[in-house]
């Protein structure tokens, strides 16, 4: 549904933890309410939240088909209202599992480093279950509310995967489907996969 970006932390920032995704949800919001946006619109929403204005056509781009361009406004399509609302609802629970991950992990932690794009050095074993059935065992990198590095002996580009996180608060781990979007070579034979989440996983 969303096209390919080059790195799950270009478009966070340190203002919270508002992401592109915050920005996305917020234009459905407005298109629902009024029938319509403007780019004019967007921009201001961006800029609000932080984040770059000139990063309006990719909202418009993830939100396609259900925006409608007539006139310079972009229509919401309401037959696709649902499918939205679902979206939206996996990226809530995504933040929020993050969010309490990333609190119980603070308060555990003696001292953490917080970083200018509000992505948490998050070092921890991690485990990851392949489509194919695979059980890989890696070591995260950092987190945020979008998407976790990982590091580990194997190449994960373009695979979906299980990420199973633990909670330093002694709560039940929280498995993330995610799509890997990029690696890189750090070492010799050791590599880097960052993923982006894209929901939670249901047990079977």
């Amino acid at each position: 549904m969303f096209p390919p970006v080059a790195s799950p932390e270009r478009h966070e920032t340190a203002s919270g933890l508002n992401t592109i995704q915050d920005a996305i949800a917020s234009t459905i919001r407005r298109a629902q309410q009024n029938g319509y946006v403007v780019p004019r619109e967007i921009r201001e929403e961006l800029k609000n939240m932080g984040l770059p204005s000139a990063l309006w056509e990719e909202v418009v781009a993830q939100i396609q088909p259900a925006l409608s361009l007539r006139r310079g406004r972009y229509y919401f399509a309401a037959s696709l209202s649902h499918r939205m609302q679902q979206e939206q609802r996996r990226q809530e629970d995504i933040h929020r599992s993050v969010r309490r991950i990333i609190r119980h992990y603070k308060k555990a932690a003696s001292q953490v480093e917080r970083r200018e794009q509000n992505r948490l050095d998050f070092i921890q074993p991690v485990k990851i279950h392949t489509e194919d059935g695979h059980e890989i065992n890696l070591l995260s990198r950092d987190l945020s509310a979008t998407g976790i590095r990982l590091v580990g002996t194997c190449r994960l580009l373009g695979q979906k995967v299980t990420v199973t996180i633990s909670d330093a608060g002694g709560g039940p781990p929280v498995r993330f489907e995610t799509r890997i979007l990029w690696t890189c070579s750090v070492g010799d034979g050791l590599f880097e996969n960052g993923g982006r989440f894209l929901e939670i996983a249901r047990k079977a």
